[in-house]
């Protein structure tokens, strides 16, 4: 006999691959993880405070 498969099971089984891929290709194309993300936040406000540290002040006009 042959073997028995539940075609609903099977089509299924397939939009999940499908959608995984999906997933997978937009994660690649759009995503950062957030701790990446934190990181490069960070990285710019530190950036951003060190570069505002060595700012001059104006001398007073006389």
């Amino acid at each position: 006999m042959a073997e028995i498969i539940n075609l609903r099971a099977v089509r299924k089984a397939k939009e999940r691959l499908e959608t995984r891929a999906q997933a997978d290709a937009n994660a690649v194309k759009f995503g950062r993880r957030k701790v990446d993300k934190r990181l490069e936040a960070a990285q710019l406000e530190k950036a951003k405070r060190d570069l505002d540290g060595h700012a001059m002040t104006p001398k007073d006009p006389e």
